[in-house]
C-alpha cells in the first residue's frame, strides 16, 4: 500500500504523516492487491478536514471526515475507509462463495 499525505493550505509534520500512515496502514488487511491512499488534510474554519481516495483494480472509493481536532479527523476518515473497504471485499467475495438457489435444487 502505498500513502501519500499532503496538505492544503496546512503544512503536514513528519507527526501527522507518521499519524496518518499507522492509522491507514491496518487498511491493508482487507485487499490483497496493493493499493494506492491520497490523503489530503485542510484546515476549514472552525473545523479540520481529511480527505482520502482510495485506488484499488478497477475501482475508486472517496471519503472525508472533519472534526475539531486534525487527529480526530483522521481517526474518523480511517473508519470510514474501514467500512467502504469492508462492503468493497464482501461484493467481490461473495460471488461464487454461497449456494445459490440452483444449486440447492438436487436434480435426481
Amino acid at each position: 500500500m502505498r500513502i501519500e499525505t499532503y496538505g492544503q493550505q496546512i503544512e503536514v509534520t513528519p507527526a501527522l504523516r507518521d499519524y496518518v500512515e499507522t492509522k491507514l496502514s491496518r487498511l491493508e488487511r482487507h485487499c490483497e492487491q496493493p493499493f494506492d491512499v491520497r490523503t489530503q488534510l485542510s484546515l476549514e474554519k472552525p473545523n479540520h478536514r481529511a480527505k482520502a481516495t482510495v485506488n484499488l483494480a478497477g475501482r475508486t472509493l472517496v471519503a472525508d471526515a472533519q472534526a475539531v481536532d486534525m487527529y480526530a479527523a483522521i481517526d474518523l476518515l480511517t473508519d470510514k475507509l474501514d467500512r467502504l473497504l469492508r462492503e468493497h471485499r464482501s461484493k467481490v467475495v461473495d460471488h461464487h462463495r454461497g449456494e445459490s438457489a440452483a444449486r440447492s435444487n438436487s436434480f435426481g
